[in-house]
C-alpha cells in the first residue's frame, strides 16, 4: 500500500471468488477444470475440423473458426485464475495484475462484439445475395473484418483500462468477485466517479449499441429476404443458417448488457458473479456446441475425419 497525505492507497487486491469454504472450493476447482478442458477441446476440435475439411472452407466457417480461436483466449483470461484461487490461501492480485486482467478481458469482450457483428453481416450477404456471396465475401475481406475486430477490441480496452486505473483505490482491498472487473473496483475508488462512470457508459454504450445496431440491421434484411422465399423448406433452411449465431449473440450480448447497463449502485456481488459467468465461462464453452450439434456440414466433417483416423489404424 502507498500512503500519501494520511491517505492509504491500495496496491494489491484480494479476490473473494465464489466461496471461502474449503470443500466447496475443491468442488468449484473440479467443475471449472472440467469446464476449461471442454472449452479448449471443443473450440480446438471445431477449428481442426474447419481446417481439415475443404467443404468448410467458406466465409461462414472462417468466422466460426475465428470465434473459436477468440473464445479459447477469452476463457483463458479468467479460468486459470479461478482455478488458482480455488487452491490458493491468499488470493492476492497486484494492482498491475488486476489492470492486466481487466485489459485483456476488455480486449476479448469488445473483439467478440465486433466479430459477432461481422458474422451477422456475413449471414446477411449469404441469404440476401446468395449468387454473389463468393465475390461479395472474398477471403481478404473476411481476414480484414477479423483483424478490424481485434483492433477495435484493443483500442477500446486501452480506453476502458486507462479510464479505470487512473483512479485511486483506498479502503478495504477485498474484491467480492472472481476477477478484476470495473463494477467492484469502482466501489473502492477514493475519487469522485461521476466522470468515470459517464465515460464508461459512453464507451460501452457507443460500441455495444453500434455493433448491436449492425446485427439488428442485418437481421431485419435477413427476415425480409426469408419472407420473400416461397417454399417453407427454403425458409427453414435459410433460418437454420442463422439460428446458431442468434443463440450465441443472445447469450453474449444479453449477459453483457445486463452487467454494464446498470449504475454501480445497483450492482450486488452475487448477481454480478452469476451474470459474469455467462460471458466469461459459459459462452466460450457452449459456442462450439451451438455451431456444431445441429450443423449437418460439421457433423459430416467430423464423421469424415473419424473415418480417416480409424482407416489409418
Amino acid at each position: 500500500m502507498e500512503i500519501e497525505l494520511n491517505q492509504t492507497f491500495l496496491t494489491d487486491f484480494v479476490l473473494v471468488g465464489f466461496t471461502t469454504d474449503p470443500v466447496l472450493r475443491l468442488v468449484f476447482f473440479v467443475l471449472f477444470l472440467v469446464s476449461y478442458t471442454l472449452t479448449l477441446s471443443g473450440n480446438l476440435g471445431l477449428m481442426a475440423l474447419i481446417y481439415l475439411d475443404s467443404r468448410l472452407h467458406t466465409p461462414m466457417y472462417f468466422f466460426v473458426g475465428s470465434l473459436s480461436f477468440l473464445d479459447i483466449w477469452y476463457s483463458s483470461v479468467y479460468t486459470p485464475r479461478i482455478l488458482y484461487d480455488c487452491v490458493s490461501k491468499t488470493n492476492v492480485m497486484s494492482l498491475a495484475g488486476c489492470a492486466t486482467q481487466l485489459f485483456f478481458s476488455c480486449v476479448m469482450a469488445y473483439s467478440e462484439c465486433f466479430l459477432l457483428a461481422a458474422m451477422a453481416y456475413d449471414r446477411y450477404v449469404a441469404i440476401c445475395n446468395p449468387l454473389l456471396y463468393a465475390t461479395a465475401m472474398p477471403k481478404k475481406l473476411c481476414i480484414q473484418l477479423v483483424v478490424a475486430s481485434y483492433v477495435a477490441g484493443f483500442v477500446n480496452a486501452i480506453i476502458h483500462t486507462g479510464n479505470t486505473f487512473h483512479l485511486r483505490f483506498c479502503g478495504d482491498n477485498t474484491i467480492n468477485h472472481f476477477f478484476c472487473d470495473a463494477p467492484p473496483l469502482v466501489k473502492m475508488v477514493c475519487d469522485d466517479t461521476r466522470v468515470y462512470e459517464l465515460i464508461l457508459a459512453s464507451v460501452v454504450g457507443c460500441y455495444v449499441l453500434a455493433t448491436s445496431a449492425l446485427i439488428l440491421g442485418s437481421y431485419i434484411g435477413i427476415v425480409a429476404a426469408i419472407v420473400r422465399i416461397r417454399s417453407a423448406a427454403g425458409r427453414r433452411k435459410a433460418f437454420s443458417t442463422c439460428s446458431a449465431h442468434l443463440i450465441s449473440v443472445s447469450l453474449f450480448y444479453g449477459s453483457l448488457i445486463l452487467m454494464y447497463s446498470r449504475p454501480s449502485s445497483l450492482h450486488t456481488p452475487n448477481w454480478d458473479k452469476a451474470n459474469a459467468l455467462f460471458y466469461t465461462v459459459v459462452n466460450p464453452l457452449v459456442n462450439p456446441m451451438i455451431y456444431s450439434l445441429r450443423n449437418k456440414d460439421v457433423k459430416a466433417a467430423f464423421k469424415k475425419v473419424l473415418g480417416r483416423f480409424f482407416a489409418l489404424k
